[in-house]
């Protein structure tokens, strides 16, 4: 009978081990930043790595952000900024306790920006990175709007709204905003360029770059942003086969590995 009390007491104190176990483990929460206009945020590629990180048990978000097709290009780089903080805060409520970032083109100075920003994100996981306004200076089309929001913010004329050009992959679009808010997301030495922002994330931020062999930014190699970065032994810089479009998916299960790794003690 006694020993039947005292393994009646074990099993009890195992299953009290378990479950404060259980409850003490972090919940990670991902906010996914899609990529720019036209297809964003409802690209298939991206969303793969959503049902992803969702079968592996974590809390995502993928929220509609100013560069998407519908809101295509809506106030200022601090307004994302804002938005994004937002986001991380409903991840919390509803229980991550670590929180990542996730972006894919565009997504990724974003990701970045607020990283370096905030100093409250233990991850950051960039995929296909794109938006480069440093090449965006040296083509005739973007170069002459990014002089001429110039101009226009010196002239006291900030506020002026009228269309500027973007590139996106290789295309010019054109996108209507105040010639302020267009430098806050055009301009070279701006937080929206991501060698700018890199040495600003802080160390204790793991990163992961991941770029596919037929990506444009491919050429620009480990220099161009990552080795930027501060030293992190988690940080990883990774080459799939891949294009812009289809880095998500090809690389969805090496993103998982790499988040949980990033983010654990």
């Amino acid at each position: 009978m006694m020993r039947f009390k005292r393994l009646i007491v074990a099993l009890a104190m195992a299953w009290l081990a378990l479950t404060t176990m259980a409850l003490a483990q972090d919940k990670i929460g991902v906010l996914m930043l899609h990529g720019k206009n036209p297809g964003s945020p409802n690209d298939p590629n991206f969303g793969s790595l959503k049902a992803k990180l969702d079968h592996e048990g974590m809390i995502t978000l993928m929220p509609d952000m100013p560069w998407s097709a519908r809101r295509y290009i809506d106030g200022n780089w601090d307004k994302a900024m804002a938005e994004i903080d937002s986001h991380v805060k409903t991840l919390r409520s509803r229980g991550a306790t670590k929180i990542v970032i996730a972006g894919h083109s565009m997504g990724c100075p974003a990701a970045m920006s607020y990283a370096a920003r905030s100093g409250n994100v233990d991850a950051v996981a960039l995929l296909a990175p794109g938006h480069i306004p440093v090449f965006y200076m040296s083509v005739n089309a973007t170069g002459s709007s990014i002089e001429e929001a110039r101009r226009l913010v010196a002239a006291g004329q900030g506020d002026t709204r009228k269309d500027f050009n973007d590139n996106n992959q290789g295309r010019i679009l054109q996108v209507r905003m105040t010639a302020k808010d267009y430098l806050s997301f055009f301009d070279p030495t701006s937080d929206a360029e991501m060698s700018v922002t890199a040495p600003k994330i802080p160390a204790g931020t793991a990163v992961l770059w991941v770029v596919g062999n037929a990506d444009p930014i491919y050429q620009r190699g480990r220099g161009y942003v990552f080795d930027r970065l501060q030293d992190n032994p988690k940080s990883k810089y990774l080459e799939v086969a891949a294009n812009h479009l289809t880095t998500p998916v090809v690389a969805r299960d090496d993103v998982a590995a790499w988040i949980k790794a990033a983010v654990a003690p």
